[in-house]
């Protein structure tokens, strides 16, 4: 295996041979079952996301994209068929080709990195990585497999039967192994939500959100369908609780155990949402006089495993590998974006990383993340790495981290430059 160059110069510096990065748009993100996306498909918004790609690159003919991976989780059953349809359907020639990839939460980071790696071993130029979810219409009971072999359900090994635990107990699992308290994670989810809301409503996500044109109809306490479906425009997050405080969030009672300390409001959102990131070969953005399109460079990722019963540890264990791996200190980097599946597992990996006074001065997840912005599966790794390029744009730093906790016991980190 050839060797990496280390040091936070060689990830500075520019070679032809480089995956480059041209854009990174998103959806909003919209909370399932009541929120302005519930009525779209899934294939709707990755459609919305593709053909926002080739319009905010308007001089790349899309068959130059060679290649799309998409990330899907719940929507496995026909998704890459509607996916496909999709990408058709948005412009993309039958040329280009697409498959779909499921690393459960880390999915579309997982398929930005196979893109990459597709680009880095020349069996691509170009490619896109997506991801698309719509927990409304698919979480139901394929969030968590019933109809297993029996043998599994019971195995002696605890770690096999420990996959298919609920992820609020794993949760519950990290707070009481590692003393995260309730006020503490309670605390933690009032901050996304403020720094959330002050992002939306200072224009901080406009640059890499995409209007989504779609229909609504409005439901009742019931969940049943009242008026008429209306066509709607929906332009911006809607699970963010501007008003968010620690006097109401302590009131929710837990969600997963009735002694836990994870509730509804201190754990990420089930929601509706898309995202896409266009890569290529940093010699084909200069051949196809592209290169003043480029806004980052992606630089590698690392998944690591952990035990499937407290799977949100798995940013502690991927982060650190990912930075010994391309020698850099957690001090070089500008700009974190962990995911906030829980606020249990979100402050431990903070407290163990030694990023607890990172996030308080704002280097980590700066506009909020999951517990305010929302969680649809497929979707979050793409819809981070969107959020920090543009937010490493607008602060003007260079080096960004992305990562989150993967269902089964994962963690996956991506490292990313702004240029």
């Amino acid at each position: 295996m050839a060797s990496i160059p280390k040091g936070l110069k060689a990830v500075l510096s520019k070679a032809p041979t480089d995956t480059v990065i041209l854009s990174s748009l998103r959806t909003p993100i919209c909370r399932s079952y009541k929120g302005q996306l519930k009525d779209a498909y899934p294939e709707e918004l990755l459609h919305t996301v593709l053909k926002a790609t080739l319009e905010a690159n308007p001089n790349l003919s899309a068959s130059e994209i060679q290649d799309v991976a998409v990330g899907v989780v719940l929507s496995e059953l026909g998704g890459s068929k509607a996916a496909r349809m999709a990408m058709n359907h948005a412009g993309y020639p039958n040329s280009t080709s697409l498959y779909t990839v499921n690393r459960a939460c880390s999915s579309s980071l997982q398929s930005i990195a196979t893109i990459a790696a597709q680009i880095s071993t020349g069996m691509i130029s170009a490619g896109i990585g997506a991801g698309t979810e719509s927990m409304t219409r698919n979480y139901g009971s394929r969030a968590i497999p019933v109809d297993l072999w029996p043998t599994l359900k019971e195995s002696e090994n605890r770690h096999a039967r420990d996959c298919i635990m609920p992820m609020g107990l794993t949760s519950e699992n990290v707070a009481s192994r590692y003393g995260v308290s309730r006020a503490d994670q309670d605390a933690f989810a009032v901050q996304s939500h403020l720094r959330a809301a002050k992002a939306r409503e200072s224009g901080a996500f406009a640059q890499e959100i995409v209007p989504v044109h779609t229909r609504f109809q409005e439901v009742d306490k019931t969940g049943q369908k009242v008026g008429e479906e209306k066509d709607v425009v929906v332009t911006a997050d809607d699970g963010i609780r501007a008003n968010a405080t620690l006097e109401g969030l302590a009131k929710l009672k837990p969600a997963f155990k009735s002694d836990g300390a994870s509730t509804a409001g201190n754990s990420s959102q089930v929601s509706d949402g898309a995202a896409a990131t266009l890569l290529m070969r940093r010699s084909t953005a200069t051949a196809l006089g592209l290169s003043g399109s480029v806004i980052g460079k992606f630089v590698g990722a690392n998944t690591v495993g952990c035990d499937p019963d407290e799977m949100g540890v798995g940013p502690a264990i991927a982060i650190p590998a990912l930075l010994e791996r391309f020698g850099l200190d957690k001090t070089q980097v500008d700009r974190w974006e962990i995911n906030e599946a829980f606020a249990s597992q979100a402050i431990y990996c903070l407290r163990e990383l030694g990023l607890e006074e990172d996030w308080a001065k704002g280097k980590v997840n700066p506009d909020g993340g999951a517990i305010a912005l929302g969680h649809p599966l497929g979707a979050t790794g793409a819809r981070l790495t969107s959020t920090l390029l543009h937010g490493l744009g607008r602060s003007g730093g260079e080096v960004g981290v992305v990562s989150m906790c993967v269902g089964t016991g994962m963690g996956m980190a991506g490292l990313f430059i702004r240029e």
